[in-house]
């Protein structure tokens, strides 16, 4: 959940602009694209919407949702609501659809807005709901039911410091992003700041992502793979596009320009190396790291006339923490993107609407 307020003038900012140069340098992303993406619509029609006695709003993830033939997404966290899976139609014309999820506790006492902050969705083919949780963090697995059935293993490291004994994340910063391959059988989840022992004086760019592999009915921890960031950027979003390709969001917030975000390509994901041993990411290789291109500057898109109730460069922009990959003949994509409103009257619900060409 992104709270300008609170979050990250404070936790990157100052270092950054120390690095920019170096870091910059590391990162080596690639500009280029096969084809100038398109928005192809944008809807605020579920800005403060209400629906089942409850405000619609905090959204921070989007999937599809083949069983109920809709589309999903969780609410991060809001006073003592209880946690819900909100379900609606079609993006470029959404509206809720029948009764919000609510994700419950193995014994059927729901989750809430104090114990738990789930961030990223994805479904099983079978129809169980994996929620990310920034709260322990924490990935859960829940029935079409809404209670909880299991949950993965999350090193000890990525706990919030403070929290727990071996804690190195900052908290609001930890398990924002989740994505499931298109064969259901691999798994990874996007840390959205760095761990503390992965920064060093002048660059807290290097990220970590957890890939689980699927056994049976066990989702194992695979492996850790290392992702740099621009200086300046977090990682609110991670979506597979094709068996082992990513599309990772970056995005940021400053007073005077408002959100910015980008999407990232990355083809390497399986051959990547395991980087779980490695002590400190920010001194490591650049050949630890995944490759990247930029597929869309999201900032730099046509604004499509939108409104904006805070300062923004683009009209276009929300705090974009949810995104869904479809398509792909041909190599173009239908990308979605959902903003998070942090329930604040000055930020909206919107969905954007991207087709892109992105690299197989």
């Amino acid at each position: 959940m992104h709270r300008p307020t609170q979050r990250a003038v404070a936790i990157l900012t100052g270092t950054l602009l120390l690095g920019l140069g170096a870091t910059a340098a590391q990162a080596n992303p690639h500009d280029g694209t096969a084809a100038s993406p398109q928005v192809t619509g944008y809807s605020d029609a579920l800005d403060k919407a209400t629906a089942d006695g409850a405000e619609v709003g905090g959204l921070s993830s989007m999937a599809y949702d083949k069983h109920r033939h809709v589309w999903a997404s969780t609410v991060d966290n809001h006073a003592d609501d209880p946690a819900r899976i909100w379900f609606y139609s079609t993006p470029q014309n959404p509206h809720i659809t029948g009764d919000p999820l609510v994700l419950r506790k193995p014994d059927g006492t729901p989750y809430t807005g104090k114990t738990a902050d789930n961030e990223g969705l994805a479904i099983t083919p079978q129809g169980d709901y994996l929620v990310s949780s920034e709260t322990e963090p924490t990935i859960r697995v829940f029935g079409r039911d809404g209670v909880e059935k299991a949950s993965l293993p999350v090193p000890g490291n990525f706990g919030v410091t403070g929290k727990s004994a071996r804690g190195q994340a900052t908290d609001n910063a930890t398990l924002e992003g989740l994505t499931l391959s298109p064969n259901g059988q691999t798994l990874v989840a996007s840390m959205e700041g760095p761990l503390s022992g992965d920064v060093t004086a002048n660059d807290t760019t290097a990220h970590r992502l957890l890939v689980y592999r699927k056994h049976g009915q066990t989702w194992n921890l695979e492996k850790q793979v290392g992702y740099r960031t621009q200086p300046g950027n977090r990682i609110p979003e991670v979506q597979f596009y094709g068996k082992d390709n990513l599309l990772v969001e970056e995005a940021a917030w400053s007073a005077d320009r408002g959100n910015t975000a980008e999407l990232y390509a990355v083809t390497n994901l399986d051959t990547a190396p395991d980087v779980t041993a490695v002590p400190n990411l920010a001194k490591a290789p650049g050949c630890f790291f995944l490759t990247k291109s930029r597929a869309v500057d999201v900032t730099a898109l046509p604004s499509q006339g939108a409104p904006a109730h805070q300062t923004q460069t683009n009209p276009l922009m929300d705090n974009y923490e949810g995104m869904a990959v479809t398509g792909g003949q041909h190599g173009v994509y239908d990308i979605n993107l959902i903003s998070d409103d942090n329930f604040n009257p000055n930020q909206i619900t919107r969905i954007v609407s991207v087709k892109a060409s992105l690299p197989g």
